[in-house]
């Protein structure tokens, strides 16, 4: 019987939950034990640990969030923590580490690796769908449904008053829920980040829009590098066109609620799969889901940042937004 621990790091994502029971679940089927870290790397740090058991995180599977609650650790960046994070394990006497998050979260734990050679596994969890080497994350399918909802929602408003609503959505680097957002919705246009602004064509479009009578328009905007974007772009239209606007950021409401059935299936599945990697452990791995099926891949394979084609998705909201 061995001991290996899991924690949450970074921003939560719905399915976390789930991942956190599959693994704790199917280590104890293996005949191991299992320690929660509560609050990510800065509870390891703090031996802020708590045995888990069948039975405590049974009925957790609906829930949103995460039982071991999460936080951005910024001294996990220096080595002489991680090194501090390193022999807290080994007092334990805990074999291996689970880490559940994103690109921040995956590369402290490959470090941890790297430095003082602790087995460890990644499960990608983030809303944003931006990690390398998978072509999914959980918590991105209910972060989509959640905004579909609340812009099926401003739409009604939008249609009864004749308004043009710009509504933003999360998304610092990446612009995959924008898009999927935007083209789910009908968006009129969908405003990413890192591109610049196209104002002349989408004041033209909403004036054209405007001229065959059209009640209503709805822009989506990627929050970018800082939240309230939106307002930024309000006032352009505004300047430029005489585009009076109203600004709805959704925020935090796209992190919250029960996770979807994709997201329970593909995070319990990464959860039994990682939990199966670190127990035969070989090499630093993460879970990930490629071409339906869920897998492995290298946790350098993860850390490269994801290249985005989003061209097809710009051109479809273009096509479909006339």
């Amino acid at each position: 019987m061995a001991k290996y621990a899991i924690l949450t790091s970074g921003g939560d994502s719905p399915g976390m939950n789930c991942a956190i029971r599959a693994f704790t679940r199917s280590m104890l089927y293996q005949g191991h034990k299992v320690v929660g870290i509560k609050r990510g790397y800065s509870g390891l740090l703090n031996k802020d640990f708590v045995n888990l058991t069948a039975s405590s995180v049974g009925n957790i599977i609906q829930r949103g969030g995460t039982i071991l609650q999460s936080s951005r650790c910024l001294k996990f960046h220096e080595k002489k923590f991680r090194k501090a994070a390193a022999q807290k394990l080994e007092e334990e006497k805990i074999k291996g580490l689970c880490v559940i998050g994103g690109d921040g979260s995956f590369k402290g734990a490959y470090a941890l690796y790297n430095d003082f050679k602790v087995p460890v596994v990644g499960i990608p969890g983030t809303i944003d769908n931006d990690i390398s080497g998978t072509e999914y994350t959980i918590g991105h399918d209910t972060a989509v449904q959640t905004a579909v909802e609340a812009v099926d929602k401003i739409r009604d408003t939008a249609f009864s008053h004749d308004r043009v609503f710009l509504i933003e959505v999360m998304g610092r680097n990446s612009s995959s829920l924008a898009l999927k957002v935007g083209i789910c919705t009908g968006a009129e246009n969908v405003i990413v980040p890192g591109n610049e602004i196209p104002y002349q064509e989408i004041g033209d479009k909403i004036k054209k829009g405007e001229e065959r009578g059209k009640k209503g328009s709805i822009l989506i905007v990627a929050e970018g590098g800082k939240e309230g974007r939106s307002y930024n772009i309000q006032k352009e239209l505004q300047d430029r066109f005489n585009i009076q606007s109203k600004v709805c950021i959704l925020g935090h409401i796209q992190r919250g609620g029960s996770p979807s059935a994709m997201d329970r299936l593909i995070a319990t599945e990464m959860g039994v799969l990682a939990s199966q990697s670190l127990s035969h452990f070989k090499e630093p791995m993460v879970t990930t889901y490629t071409a339906g099926e869920v897998g492995l891949t290298s946790f350098p394979q993860c850390l490269t940042g994801r290249s985005e084609n989003i061209e097809a998705q710009i051109e479809l909201t273009r096509i479909l937004s006339i």
